[in-house]
């Protein structure tokens, strides 16, 4: 899943510039054997919402059933500068 957060700061006089943030969740890292003293996870490589954005199963992977504050968490951030005449 992909989520793209886009920020203009309008306050350069020549043009604006955009910071673009894209986060991505992937592997999942919950420990399914804590409660035994244990290290195991389950495998999934990617977080896939199971519901619609804006509801609460957008929240649960479709692949393991986990939270998506389980699987870590990857971003990137882009500066773009738009210049105008």
């Amino acid at each position: 899943m992909k989520k793209r957060v886009v920020r203009r700061d309008g306050s350069n006089r020549s043009g604006s510039t955009s910071v673009v943030r894209t986060v991505r969740y992937v592997e999942c890292q919950k420990n399914h054997a804590a409660n035994i003293g244990g290290y195991a996870v389950d495998g999934c490589r990617e977080f896939m919402p199971s519901g619609e954005e804006g509801t609460n199963r957008a929240l649960t992977c479709a692949a393991c059933g986990c939270h998506r504050n389980f699987h870590r968490k990857e971003g990137e951030t882009e500066v773009v500068s738009e210049s105008s005449s």
